[in-house]
């Protein structure tokens, strides 16, 4: 092998040594689990998740529909093009003459432009179009309430990973506790210090408690796969969260959340809108009380050939201008009875803004209520978890001591992680209430 070929190889080989590590390092990237905070979780949801792009189409067809309903106040233009053909050529005679005379042609053609504007509908045409414009009013307010519904999902769904984290990790501290706990009873039994009671018996709390550590592992990856659904990612991607689960004073009164819930609430504003159409539908209804009048301009071009230029029967061209007006002046009360129909709808739906109006308040109360009786529990469970250390801390010396038994540490054990979970459960009751709080105020 000579010196060239030596260099090539060697060439060769640092170009895949440096391209295996620059694709070492790539995957190394791409394999690294992302961080959310919560802020980016729920704007990340915002901007991805189906089913707010799905009411997005429905703002689009409500744009759509509300450009439809314009056009109608406009006027329309159209074209057509026809051709006659008849059996025979109609003639008749002159007193004064012999011959027969045509009147007609075989063949006819006719090429007709016009114009239509209406002038007045009895306000039907506007009244359809506001009710258009306040169906893009409603999409828009549909969509704001599925963000906070949305937003509101993303919390809960953010704080139960973290607290079946919290659960994973006590899981893991009980089993290796529980595990040095088998092998101080295992030399006690084999120092003829303790009966094989207490030894199977630590062995079994020792696998039940391996099985929980299982349980709750799967439960991390379940919770995991339900925030990345809300976010429109892959399922099973791996995710992070930002440890948040703490306690934060939470300082609204009663007074400021019912005030802030009746302002910002999409509920309210749903009904507020549905009203303002009922109004515009009583307007529609009556329209049917007023005359319609329309204008048409037409401009024709006639003639016994394609080219529509006129014939001895046709004139080339000619135009005429046409008001129309109608009005339908019995019809046995239906129009009355739409009228009254319409009103009807109006109250009824007056009647279930107060409805609504009331529910927001009582939403606000028990969110308040909910939120002072979860900040309670944490001084509580905290003190418990004390208290709990403690316990264990004591029976585990009589046990070393040979005054206490191997079951009073496996209930010292088990009372501490009940404890801990305990703590864990009210940190993430206490930030849900606040989640929820928030949403009964109509925020995020």
């Amino acid at each position: 092998m000579n010196a060239n070929r030596v260099k090539l190889f060697r060439r060769i080989g640092l170009w895949v040594t440096v391209a295996g590590f620059l694709w070492a390092i790539s995957a190394a990237a791409s394999s690294e689990v992302q961080v959310y905070s919560l802020g980016q979780s729920i704007a990340e949801a915002l901007e991805n998740n189906w089913d707010l792009k799905a009411l997005a189409e429905k703002r689009s067809q409500a744009v759509d529909i509300r450009n439809q309903a314009r056009s109608d106040l406009l006027p329309s233009f159209r074209t057509s093009y026809a051709y006659r053909r008849l059996d025979e050529v109609s003639t008749y005679r002159s007193f004064f003459d012999d011959d027969d005379i045509a009147t007609n042609s075989k063949n006819n053609y006719q090429w007709r432009n016009s114009v239509s504007q209406p002038l007045f509908a009895g306000f039907a045409l506007i009244s359809a179009y506001r009710l258009a414009d306040l169906g893009i009013d409603q999409s828009e307010m549909q969509m704001a309430l599925s963000k906070l519904d949305l937003a509101q999902q993303v919390k809960e769904a953010y704080f139960n990973i973290l607290v079946v984290d919290k659960t994973v990790e006590v899981a893991r501290n009980e089993v290796e506790f529980l595990a040095s706990n088998v092998e101080v009873t295992r030399s006690y039994f084999d120092a003829g210090m303790l009966p094989i009671n207490d030894l199977l018996k630590a062995e079994m709390e020792l696998a039940n408690a391996r099985q929980n550590l299982v349980e709750a592992r799967n439960q991390a990856v379940l919770t995991r796969s339900a925030f990345n659904t809300l976010l429109a990612r892959p399922v099973d991607a791996p995710v992070s969260v930002e440890d948040i689960l703490a306690y934060h004073p939470e300082a609204v009164t009663m007074e400021e959340g019912m005030s802030l819930a009746l302002g910002k609430r999409p509920e309210i504003h749903l009904i507020d809108i549905e009203i303002q159409r009922a109004a515009q539908q009583i307007k529609l209804a009556r329209s049917a009380y007023y005359p319609e009048v329309s204008f048409v301009y037409d401009y024709i071009r006639e003639g016994d050939k394609l080219d529509v230029s006129g014939s001895p029967f046709h004139d080339p061209e000619r135009w005429q201008a046409t008001v129309v007006g109608s009005l339908t002046f019995w019809e046995w009360g239906k129009t009355r009875y739409a009228v009254s129909q319409k009103e009807s709808v109006k109250e009824e739906l007056t009647k279930t803004r107060n409805a609504v109006a009331d529910s927001v308040r009582l939403d606000v109360r028990e969110a308040l209520l909910n939120l002072s009786t979860a900040e309670e529990n944490i001084p509580t469970t905290e003190k418990a978890v004390l208290q709990g250390e403690e316990n264990l801390r004591v029976n585990q010396e009589g046990y070393r001591a040979q005054m206490n038994t191997v079951t009073d540490v496996l209930d010292a054990q088990a009372l501490l992680t009940r404890a801990r979970v305990n703590y864990f459960k009210a940190l993430y009751g206490y930030n849900l209430a606040r989640a929820r709080l928030a949403r009964a105020m109509g925020t995020y």
